[in-house]
């Protein structure tokens, strides 16, 4: 496509070079007539003594063929003419092999002035002619930058249109905020979410668009002042007119593509409905765990209840020997002691003890707990390894409830190789801004249907176990603003991994 205008271009260049060249042959013509012209009527009054005043009037007339041809040829033009006039001026002086020689000094300055006017304003036509096909070419090319620039232009313009299309067609609310803190534009869904016009919102404090901001000021501050790049997090917004708006806000620098700083973008999505949704979902889920957990309780407490009743008829009969009684008393007593610790477990896990917080060396906590557990791990044939990263920083925890976390995930861990021994391996790292503990063994691993399940309560592999511990070490983690993972393989065995927020 871009070689078509040049190809416009030949095609009027070359049907523009016979006009061309009968222009030039016309301009030819013309100079000739006017030299012969001009000659005869010198010729003739140089012969006439009576018309010698119009001898040097004619005489002048040279000048006229002379610019003629300089203005349309150019120097050469113009002093090929001269060269034509000095001769036919000089041919009635024709003597000898030096027709010029016999002119008087004024006649010869006459000829030389022919050459240089001629030659100057011949001279002065070439520039002229150079200028302007120097202006036809720098015009070319900003017809053509101009070209571009008007299509670049119209892609910009659809590019707007496009973006303003998906602006005005969010749900979620953007607000542009300059250096200064002042909004600057704002989308229909900002217009809805806050009850108020994008003219109304614009050149005021993003503080000023509601009666309680929540926090979303210091943010839209932390990034205008360079000290974060961007901010997210929940909020309960009240706007101006009062109206409560559960939402996710989050605040972005803003800059050009040079990097100069412009403001900042702040997207306030409306959760509420998502909210109640997940308030029902929450209350619904806590019903079933109720039931869940009503019922293991209850089968957790018949069981020893049971048995403590089997025992007691047993002791109350009369037939029954010291023996018997003595042994029956055992078995209620084991039995009790099992009830102590389901009611112990359960009081821990539905009245979790507050975390006393400070900063906590996880390394020292692991040594403390892997010091104690290495006897009975010994015993069941586990060997405890441990693989501390150095350098990683510290957390905010209760180091009390980390050793309940870590003897659960240790016992449990050594529980599960018993009988065939095994190595347990404790790993620190830091990553992310968190500080992970991960406990990996080389058991049978965990199955399918109890891992998805292994966090509940009352969920246990072990005859003996009340399936809380797990449940505990959960909600302790939870407390903590941090998460556990599970990963199992029957041919690798299983990895518990603790993440906690590191201390900033």
């Amino acid at each position: 496509m871009p070689q078509e205008p040049d190809r416009a271009q030949d095609g009027a260049e070359e049907s523009d070079r016979p006009s061309r060249t009968q222009k030039q042959l016309r301009d030819v013509l013309i100079i000739v007539a006017m030299l012969v012209a001009i000659t005869v009527l010198h010729q003739f009054t140089n012969r006439h003594p009576a018309y010698a005043g119009l001898h040097e009037i004619y005489l002048r007339l040279y000048y006229v063929p002379i610019l003629y041809a300089a203005f349309v040829f150019g120097m050469r033009g113009g002093l090929a003419t001269a060269i034509a006039s000095a001769v036919l001026y000089g041919a009635y002086n024709f003597s000898g092999a030096f027709p010029f020689l016999g002119l008087p000094l004024d006649n010869l300055l006459e000829i030389g002035l022919f050459f240089v006017m001629g030659g100057l304003f011949g001279h002065l036509r070439d520039l002229e002619k150079r200028r302007t096909r120097d202006l036809v070419q720098v015009s070319s090319k900003l017809e053509d930058a101009y070209g571009a620039l008007e299509e670049r232009a119209m892609q910009l313009i659809t590019v707007q249109e496009h973006t303003q299309s998906i602006l005005r067609s969010l749900s979620t609310a953007v607000l542009t905020v300059g250096p200064e803190g002042l909004v600057e534009t704002a989308n229909p869904a900002a217009e809805r979410i806050l009850g108020m016009r994008e003219a109304r919102m614009t050149e005021r404090a993003i503080a000023s668009l509601f009666k309680d901001p929540a926090g979303l000021t210091g943010d839209v501050d932390k990034v205008l002042g360079g000290r974060v790049p961007r901010t997210m997090r929940d909020l309960t917004l009240v706007t101006e007119g009062g109206k409560l708006v559960h939402a996710q806000a989050s605040v972005s620098r803003m800059r050009d593509v040079g990097g100069r700083k412009l403001g900042a973008v702040v997207t306030i999505e409306d959760v509420s409905d998502i909210r109640m949704l997940t308030e029902q979902l929450i209350r619904a889920d806590r019903l079933a765990a109720m039931g869940e957990l009503t019922a293991g309780v209850a089968h957790e407490v018949r069981n020893p209840l049971g048995i403590i009743r089997a025992s007691v008829q047993l002791m109350e009969d009369s037939q029954s020997s010291a023996e018997r009684v003595h042994a029956a008393g055992e078995v209620i007593k084991q039995e009790i002691d099992r009830l102590d610790r389901v009611v112990k477990a359960l009081l821990d896990f539905g009245r979790p003890a507050q975390p006393s917080l400070r900063p906590v060396a996880v390394r020292h906590v692991l040594q403390e707990v892997a010091l104690f557990s290495r006897p009975s791990a010994t015993r069941s044939k586990v060997r405890i390894v441990e693989d501390y990263a150095t350098g990683i920083p510290d957390v905010m925890a209760d180091p009390e409830q980390l050793k309940q976390v870590f003897v659960n995930l240790i016992s449990n861990a050594v529980q599960a190789m018993t009988g065939q021994g095994g190595i347990l391996t404790i790993t620190t790292g830091a990553s992310e801004g968190f500080v992970f503990v991960r406990f990996s063994d080389t058991g049978p691993g965990i199955a399918a249907d109890v891992l998805s399940k292994i966090f509940d309560p009352f969920v246990s592999t072990r005859d003996d176990g009340t399936g809380l511990g797990l449940t505990i070490v959960h909600r302790i983690v939870d407390d903590h603003d941090g998460h556990i993972e599970v990963a199992t393989d029957p041919a690798a065995g299983s990895a518990f991994t603790v993440w906690l927020p590191a201390l900033q």
